[in-house]
């Protein structure tokens, strides 16, 4: 039934984390940080960046707005790089056995600044294995917009219906399912691989 799995990257095959930077920055002061993530570098500001918004700007921006915190928000993007842990190991041998069988085709649909995302291709072999990476960063939008996945659909002709879609952020999974594709929402290898196992893919 299946002939096509898109998988997420950040989360599901690779480990990228900002606590890695501020638990160092904060030293133990989790209400501080808390503050920090929730008020200031925000999810949503940094998806605005995933979306195509240039990260220096995005930078010079916040420090106006909030130059108590400079020190913090020049972090952000600053040491991304060590924001970038390494792959999730497991994921990516699951990866491995479905491009070795060579049974479905194989695509990535990602949210992810243009700006750093060289880095990860650079770092992490893996990523050639795909037929086609959609970068949310280039195409100026982002998941859960519909017209990130009809990119890619379109791109390189998928039927959604024939389609697997991993993510571990269940907002994009919902939308994902609404355009036609079977959504597994990524908690663990384990359990991804019990799904994969049930929809004949690994069987």
């Amino acid at each position: 039934m299946h002939n096509t799995i898109i998988f997420d990257l950040g989360g599901v095959l690779i480990d990228w984390n900002p606590d890695y930077v501020f638990d160092k920055i904060f030293n133990g002061d989790e209400k501080r940080k808390s503050h920090f993530f929730e008020n200031i570098c925000t999810s949503d500001w940094n998806e605005n960046q995933d979306a195509g918004y240039p990260l220096q700007k995005a930078t010079e921006e916040k420090l106006l707005e909030f130059p108590e915190w400079g020190t913090e928000i020049k972090a952000f993007y600053g040491r991304w790089k060590e924001m970038l842990g390494g792959p999730i190991q497991e994921t990516v041998d699951i990866f491995r056995k479905i491009k070795n069988a060579d049974s479905h085709r194989l695509y990535a649909l990602t949210n992810w600044s243009a700006e750093t995302f060289p880095i990860a291709l650079e770092r992490f072999d893996f990523l050639q294995w795909f037929e086609g990476i959609a970068v949310s960063g280039t195409e100026k939008t982002r998941k859960p917009f519909p017209e990130f996945y009809k990119i890619l659909f379109e791109r390189y002709s998928i039927e959604p219906t024939k389609a697997i879609f991993i993510d571990d952020n269940v907002r994009n999974i919902e939308a994902g399912r609404a355009l036609g594709l079977t959504g597994i929402h990524f908690q663990s290898a384990e359990m991804l691989e019990a799904e994969l196992n049930s929809l004949g893919v690994l069987a």
